[in-house]
């Protein structure tokens, strides 16, 4: 349950910031960064102490982390098709869907009109991931912004390009290995890593005996979807698109 501002005592805010940070899997130096990022502006003394800056950098850094992944992942594609799945990737919908899958509601800090509502606004979880980027990138650097930002808009990029391309690589490996070999493909799980509420996935596909490049998924479905991405290249001699670790 989010926090109200007006009643929250210290050990109880150190506790939040440390459940936050379990949820996150970043441990922050400077705890008022993380404080200032899960700070609405209805639970802070003053609207500069609020999550609001951050939320600002926020929103520019992931757009630039976003765009510079889609530019070399994706070279074949024309500045109007990087447009059209970034702007599906860093919006609003997509950015208050990573913060509920993290938990982040229930570590807000906001003020006592807004902890009485049933349910948290999404503009606020979508302000509050982009908050997070933010004080991530001033507390750790760039690379550990860009590793938490990708961790989790990674999937949402191939997501967002399968949604534009309509592709399904595991149903594309049944139909090439079921029409070419005569198999079906058997998908293997070799490893998984993470806190339960947000773990990943090793899985590797295999055809008639020989078992292709492995990938990482944030869960099964997605794991098993790059595994077949992977085994569909090697069948056609490319390099797999996914690492395996």
């Amino acid at each position: 349950m989010s926090s109200d501002h007006s009643s929250i005592s210290d050990s109880e805010l150190s506790a939040l910031l440390e459940n936050c940070e379990r949820r996150l899997g970043y441990v922050f130096r400077d705890k008022r960064l993380l404080q200032s990022a899960l700070t609405h502006a209805s639970g802070a003394d003053h609207r500069l102490l609020s999550n609001e800056r951050l939320e600002f950098l926020g929103d520019a850094l992931l757009g630039a982390i976003v765009c510079e992944r889609l530019f070399h992942q994706y070279p074949d594609y024309l500045e109007g098709d990087l447009t059209k799945v970034k702007s599906v990737v860093v919006s609003r919908q997509t950015c208050a869907r990573i913060s509920q899958s993290l938990g982040l509601n229930d570590v807000l800090i906001l003020g006592k009109g807004m902890t009485t509502s049933p349910c948290v606004p999404q503009s606020v979880l979508a302000d509050v991931f982009e908050s997070l980027v933010a004080a991530i990138y001033l507390d750790g650097g760039s690379h550990a912004c860009q590793q938490f930002v990708l961790c989790h808009m990674g999937p949402e990029i191939e997501a967002a390009v399968d949604g534009e391309t309509g592709n399904n690589y595991k149903s594309l490996l049944q139909q090439v290995a079921q029409r070419d070999l005569g198999a079906t493909p058997i998908y293997q799980l070799l490893d998984e890593k993470g806190p339960d509420h947000s773990k990943c996935f090793k899985i590797a596909a295999s055809v008639a005996g020989n078992q292709y490049s492995a990938a990482w998924g944030r869960n099964k479905k997605e794991a098993e979807q790059r595994a077949a991405r992977n085994a569909l290249s090697e069948m056609a001699g490319q390099t797999a698109p996914h690492p395996s670790d």
